[in-house]
């Protein structure tokens, strides 16, 4: 008979492990967060307190923040979870109190934000969900009633006011859709995301924050047929932004008068009348409502642009000032039709000569040129001298002034003793 083969009694046999898949569970995840809520809350307790307690006990718990995080803040925003196309889902518990059942202020949804500081203190890398959340939000928004809509435009203000580290990017180019946009729902959240944040930040902060946010311009959160200054400027005075709807159309003029700046470099340097400029000028001043002194300013400029300036040594540069001062001399004084834009462009020359030295010295001929020229009045000057100049090379240039002013107020002085002889005083 065969003899058995040896064997190893008692060997245990090793297999190998296989990573077995556990499958989300989300709902049980925010049924779990809920009753948290619940538990911790007590009916003599304000707001603010029961959600301390809460999020004490969250912070506590061996939840899995990291797998199920979304499902953690759509409980927040909404009470429940978030699906598709609706508020949220009709099973499982539901929270009495969260951002979308609280009313649209801030004092009534801070105190939700405060919260969720303290959880991110713990769990910074939640911050992503807050993300994935609030995005998802605002790309159903047209689901949401108007007022849901303000109580979102507050949290995404105050997601941003208190700089819980939400990138802007990923948020505010979700409302440039189509869609939303035709509607009018983009331009409804954004007006009130606006309002909102300005109530306790400057301008200058939303507007970087918006930069930041890669918003250009406004005018694209605007139906297509509403897509005009005039009803851009119209909606925000009507809302109350009036600060918004100046800065746009500031940014407006900027784009246009750089626009027509081009045009007159180019008239400028292939000799086109001057009559011929003054009215182009005066054409586009009307039908853009362009400031005056900005105009002033942009003649200047093109005049000067106009003029080959490389390789000219100190006189060199100072001639060819001189001489394109006096051949445009004529444009110049189509504008400066008031005192207050005589001083306007005494004061851009000031600084243009202040900004380039070779024609530092240059100044007071220029401005005996233009006086020469019946460009700027003797009384403009002498406002500019005594009390109107800009701060750029100030001491500098009312020095460099002083004989020219000095050899006017002599004028001055006898030409009222001649007045005052005819007159027989």
């Amino acid at each position: 008979a065969k003899e058995a083969k040896p064997t190893l009694g008692g060997a245990r046999i090793k297999t190998r492990k296989r990573n077995i898949a556990v499958p989300l569970d989300p709902a049980s995840f925010a049924d779990a967060v809920i009753q948290i809520f619940i538990d911790a809350s007590e009916e003599d307790a304000s707001l603010v307190e029961n959600l301390d307690a809460a999020v004490k006990v969250l912070e506590t718990s061996d939840l899995d923040f990291s797998r199920y995080g979304d499902t953690l803040f759509e409980v927040i925003f909404t009470g429940g979870r978030l699906s598709t196309g609706q508020e949220k889902d009709t099973g499982g518990l539901k929270l009495d109190h969260s951002i979308l059942s609280e009313e649209a202020n801030r004092t009534s949804l801070k105190p939700f934000f405060e919260s969720i500081q303290q959880i991110l203190r713990r769990r910074p890398f939640l911050i992503k969900n807050i993300e994935n959340v609030l995005r998802r939000l605002l790309q159903q928004l047209e689901h949401y009633t108007t007022e849901q809509q303000d109580k979102l435009a507050v949290a995404t203000s105050l997601t941003f006011a208190m700089k819980l580290g939400l990138p802007p990017e990923n948020v505010f180019l979700v409302l440039i859709n189509d869609v939303m946009v035709a509607k009018g729902t983009s331009l409804h959240f954004m007006t009130s995301f606006m309002k909102d944040f300005l109530s306790d930040a400057s301008l200058d902060e939303l507007m970087i924050l918006l930069k930041r946010g890669r918003v250009d311009d406004l005018m694209a959160f605007f139906p297509i047929q509403k897509r005009d200054s005039e009803n851009v400027a119209t909606h925000f005075k009507e809302n109350g932004l009036k600060a918004i709807a100046d800065h746009e159309e500031s940014k407006r003029n900027d784009s246009r008068l750089k626009d027509l700046g081009v045009t007159l470099v180019e008239g400028i340097s292939e000799g086109t009348p001057p009559a011929q400029i003054i009215s182009l000028v005066k054409s586009k001043k009307k039908e853009n409502n362009l400031p005056d002194s900005d105009l002033v300013q942009l003649l200047w400029f093109s005049i000067m642009e106009a003029v080959q300036w490389g390789g000219k040594n100190q006189q060199q540069t100072t001639n060819a000032a001189l001489r394109q001062v006096k051949a445009w001399a004529k444009l110049l004084g189509g504008f400066t039709t008031s005192g207050r834009l005589e001083l306007e462009l005494m004061n851009t020359i000031q600084v243009f000569c202040y900004e380039d030295n070779k024609l530092m010295k240059t100044f007071p001929d220029i401005i005996r040129l233009l006086y020469d020229q019946d460009v700027l009045d003797e009384a403009t000057v002498l406002t500019w001298h005594k009390k109107g100049s800009h701060v750029k090379g100030r001491g500098e240039f009312l020095k460099a002034m002083e004989p020219f002013v000095k050899w006017l107020d002599e004028a001055e002085e006898e030409e009222s003793e001649e007045e005052g002889y005819v007159l027989g005083f």
